[in-house]
């Protein structure tokens, strides 16, 4: 055995394993939260499952799960990337777990890079789990696929950044509250359930520009009506995603 062989290397692992080891915990983390997978798994499951088995809401014409389903796409998106991320994230600020990891080998660009990929992962399931839910309850849906990961890509770039900007400037009991707040008013008036054309015609246009409409409408267009690029959607989703992305990388704080 040769001088040396069990000498200590210290130094931090190579990038790439880092990151990755910490997206698998951050993913961990998301799936095992009680509170979390009632916001990315129950909550819109039992959104499709009710309002497409029972006629509540007047969808217009078609089946109705097959204007629901984008919707519940939409705010699956929305409960991961935003409300998750934003109370998670706030709780680990107050108690100075995103403060130890910053001065961990773990850039916080790259501590940052772990959190977006551990959304996409839970997204991932998510869409996978509500595909299959909706193909149960006979959804028909239409369009390019590849405009549908392109608006969730978009939709997921808007809402971590409004996400993280809440996190990283309010307490964590105030993103709580906020958080939870913004769900609720959004899934009733962000177009999820209720076509925005209930609305008054004053309130359509402002409605029309939060993002979680702009997702919602953009994945309806696409998957319902057959549209080959919402171009306006994703140009709302577009200016959502570099306003709070850019904020949040402005005024976030660690401590």
């Amino acid at each position: 055995m040769s001088a040396g062989t069990y000498t200590p290397r210290p130094g931090g692992a190579p990038l790439g394993r880092m990151i990755t080891a910490q997206t698998a915990l951050e993913t961990r983390m998301l799936l095992r939260n009680g509170e979390q997978l009632l916001l990315t798994v129950i909550i819109p499951t039992l959104l499709l499952v009710l309002f497409s088995a029972v006629d509540i809401v007047d969808t217009g014409a078609g089946a109705s799960v097959d204007f629901l389903t984008p919707g519940i796409l939409a705010l699956a998106v929305m409960s991961t990337a935003f409300t998750g991320q934003a109370i998670a994230t706030g709780f680990e600020r107050r108690y100075g777990v995103l403060k130890r990891l910053g001065a961990s080998p773990l850039p916080r660009w790259a501590l940052m890079t772990a959190k977006t990929l551990a959304v996409l992962v839970t997204e991932v399931l998510q869409v996978v789990l509500l595909t299959v839910i909706a193909f149960a309850l006979d959804w028909s849906p239409q369009g390019s696929p590849f405009a549908v990961l392109l608006l969730l890509v978009l939709g997921t770039a808007a809402f971590s950044g409004l996400g993280l900007l809440m996190a990283g400037t309010l307490k964590a009991e105030a993103t709580l509250a906020a958080a939870n707040l913004v769900f609720l008013l959004l899934l009733v008036g962000g177009g999820v359930i209720v076509p925005l054309d209930k609305f008054p015609d004053a309130v359509q246009s402002v409605l029309g520009l939060l993002p979680i409409a702009a997702l919602s409408d953009g994945l309806r267009e696409v998957l319902q009506h057959g549209a080959s690029m919402p171009w306006a959607d994703l140009g709302v989703l577009a200016v959502w995603a570099v306003l709070g992305l850019g904020a949040a990388a402005r005024f976030f704080r660690w401590e």
